[in-house]
């Protein structure tokens, strides 16, 4: 009897009620591999999401707690003045209303999943009470999970970039063009372009190394059918791109129409009351509050806020201004992604997309049957003809005022090309494919806002493409680590080809840089002396374009005083007019620093930012790589992530996978969980 009532009381420590569901300690097991990866196994997904919150809590538990308090207004709290605008902008939007009026459209079982996941959020905090950041933040809820969501989907909406250019004063102006290759890649190939009948696809977001958005890879398995390889955000409760058993996808940024902006007709002499065809209507007043430190002391500030019939308002010195996106008024987006863990076909995987949660990013597809697809995704307002939506759009007529969206088979997409390719680099979406496959722009209406531009990446990962008749994983590897610029360049916001026109006679002082350059292959490995000055050319160009331009062409004589800043500033740090793409450029991590190849918008893209010693660091692009193969049996499987797995610097996957990065070298997954635990360096339980 004592031995029973002793088991009951550890089933109990053990065990914990989430939302009528009991999770069971003893049903999780954490296995972790040389590389510091978990592979999480778990009687039931929501067992399974609260291995995951532990698991990247015992990695990340700083940056996840960092996203919950930037989602719900508390990150002044943490980081003091920094975090006030953030903390401003989180309640601009109003994600408690949103959550309150949509609540109960969530799927059951998943909230059941997001309990889990809380709970082992709150668990970790209770056994690790000095690593938490603010108190306030817990306990973690699924509502406050949902409000980082609300305010994540609200910024890659371009809904943060709407608010800027209010507070500029530059309403209307919401430029995504010259986002100079902070984009990502994906390219699918099915047999018609295989040697082995074969079907690859390419999972290759470029995303910040650090951060909220920085990615976590993980390998995720339940009795309820969920097993899966792939990479989340801090504070996601299921795999955001990835491969299960039977397919895979990833994402790229896409950039059709997502925000709008109104500008509200006032009554004249007040300053709360709009007109609306002939009505008139008062604003609603609301305040927004952060706290900053002054001597110590933190202090309470607060903004005025407002909402209108069109959605959330800013005053700036020309009137006022309501914005509106999609992403305000869904919060299923998550769940659809975690129902995409889950599916098994391409029919299962539509249909979720069906559900049309997710406000953006274009997909790639991949899948066991030789199924590759390709979409760009997006809760797309269906909007009147008669407006500008591009610019500033008249708030005083419910004729503007959108309330419905174009269905997910009005898409741009392509299924099963006869080329036997897709592929995607933050272009428009009307080059996915071989040229008489593609999407026809006329097709869709202008008010979606698709763009039409290309880019570097994609002008080159076609032109790879393209030189194959047929292509093995060998080949497909060497796409994806490809590190040149095409010829021309093909930047979308500035054309800098008048540098392969210029006379090094006629710019005696930098013929030397201009033959350099002029003489390069274009490729961005480190010891080139070419990538070097051109990176250096590249990040001078911020102090000579202010604004915003599509194919800005500059003159010999600006990219001969921009070479001039170039050959001084090498004189100044390096003492030299020789560097070397490696000497300049820095993967860092801790005191561990790298020469490193790429650059922003060539296939492998690298964005940088000041270092030491006129050096720089990437602190943006590739990051995350998953290179999977479909043929007989489990997928294959092989990725990398640019510094490790583990944010923490005392443990040895903080940058163990930094060298092989380097190197263009991967690591194989599997799915063998006989093989994962033979192999294993620990096995363990979360608490």
């Amino acid at each position: 009897m004592k031995r029973i009532q002793l088991f009951t009381i550890l089933f109990i420590l053990k065990s914990f009620i989430v939302q009528g569901q009991i999770v069971n300690i003893n049903n999780i097991e954490i296995v972790r591999d040389s590389f510091g990866i978990p592979h999480i196994y778990a009687k039931t997904d929501v067992e399974l999401a609260y291995g995951l919150a532990w698991a990247h809590a015992e990695d990340d538990f700083k940056t996840i707690q960092e996203a919950y308090l930037a989602g719900n207004s508390l990150l002044s709290k943490h980081i003091g003045l920094k975090g006030a605008p953030i903390d401003f902008l989180s309640q601009l939007i109003r994600p408690d209303d949103t959550i309150d009026s949509l609540y109960k459209t969530l799927d059951k079982q998943f909230i059941k999943v997001i309990y889990g996941y809380a709970k082992g959020l709150n668990n970790f905090a209770n056994n690790h009470p000095d690593q938490v950041l603010v108190d306030k933040l817990f306990p973690i809820t699924p509502r406050k999970m949902l409000k980082y969501s609300l305010l994540q989907l609200f910024i890659f909406s371009e809904g943060e970039k709407a608010v800027l250019s209010i507070f500029n004063n530059t309403a209307g102006v919401i430029n995504t063009s010259n986002d100079n290759g902070l984009g990502s890649n994906l390219f699918a190939f099915s047999s018609k372009k295989t040697k082995n009948n074969e079907t690859f696809l390419a999972i290759n977001t470029h995303q910040p190394l650090n951060g909220p958005t920085s990615w976590y890879e993980v390998h995720l398995v339940s009795d309820e059918g969920t097993n899966i390889i792939g990479a989340t955000f801090p504070g996601a409760p299921c795999v955001l791109t990835g491969t299960n058993q039977n397919l895979a996808w990833t994402h790229t940024v896409n950039y059709p129409d997502k925000t709008d902006i109104f500008q509200l007709e006032m009554v004249k002499n007040s300053k709360s009351k709009y007109i609306v065809d002939d009505e008139i209507l008062k604003l609603e007043k609301f305040r927004g509050k952060a706290f900053v430190k002054f001597l110590g002391i933190p202090i309470r500030v607060s903004k005025r806020y407002y909402r209108s019939i069109y959605g959330p308002t800013l005053k700036n010195k020309n009137g006022f201004y309501s914005v509106r996106t999609p992403s305000l008024f869904k919060i299923r987006a998550l769940e659809q992604w975690w129902k995409m863990n889950k599916s098994k076909t391409f029919e299962e995987f539509y249909k979720i997309l069906e559900m049309n949660e997710i406000p953006g990013f274009n997909f790639g597809y991949a899948d066991k049957y030789d199924n590759i697809f390709y979409i760009s995704n997006g809760i797309i307002p269906i909007r009147n003809e008669k407006y500008n939506w591009r610019g500033v759009v008249p708030g005083n007529t419910r004729k503007s005022l959108w309330v419905d969206y174009h269905s997910t088979k009005d898409l741009p997409q392509v299924l099963n090309p006869e080329s036997g390719f897709l592929y995607n680099a933050n272009n428009t979406p009307f080059k996915s494919t071989a040229e008489n496959e593609n999407p026809n722009s006329e097709d869709f209406p202008e008010e979606m806002g698709y763009s039409i531009y290309d880019n570097n990446r994609s002008t080159r990962i076609l032109e790879l493409i393209e030189s194959y008749d047929r292509i093995d994983f060998s080949d497909f590897k060497s796409i994806k680590f490809d590190y040149k610029f095409p010829k021309p360049f093909n930047f979308n916001f500035v054309d800098v080809n008048q540098i392969m026109e210029m006379n090094p006679n006629d710019y005696p002082e930098i013929s030397e840089l201009i033959n350099e350059i002029q003489t390069w292959d274009r490729s961005t490995n480190s010891d080139s002396l070419g990538a070097g000055i051109f990176a250096m050319f590249y990040y001078n160009l911020g102090n000579y374009i202010k604004k915003s331009y599509i194919n800005r062409k500059l003159s010999k004589d600006l990219i001969a005083v921009m070479l001039k800043d170039v050959k001084n500033y090498m004189i100044k740090y390096f003492n030299k007019t020789k560097v070397r793409l490696g000497e300049y450029q820095k993967l860092v991590r801790g005191k561990k620093e790298i020469p490193i190849w790429g650059m922003p918008d060539v296939i492998t893209a690298m964005t940088s930012s000041r270092h030491e010693d006129g050096k720089r660091k990437i602190i943006h692009g590739e990051s995350y790589i998953q290179l999977v193969k479909f043929s007989k049996g489990l997928p294959h499987i092989e990725s990398i992530m640019s510094y490790g797995n583990s944010e923490n610097p005392d443990s040895p996957h903080y940058d163990d996978q930094m060298m092989m990065f380097s190197k263009f070298e991967t690591k194989k997954m599997t799915f063998d969980k006989e093989f994962i635990y033979r192999n294993a360096k620990s096995i363990y339980r979360p608490e």
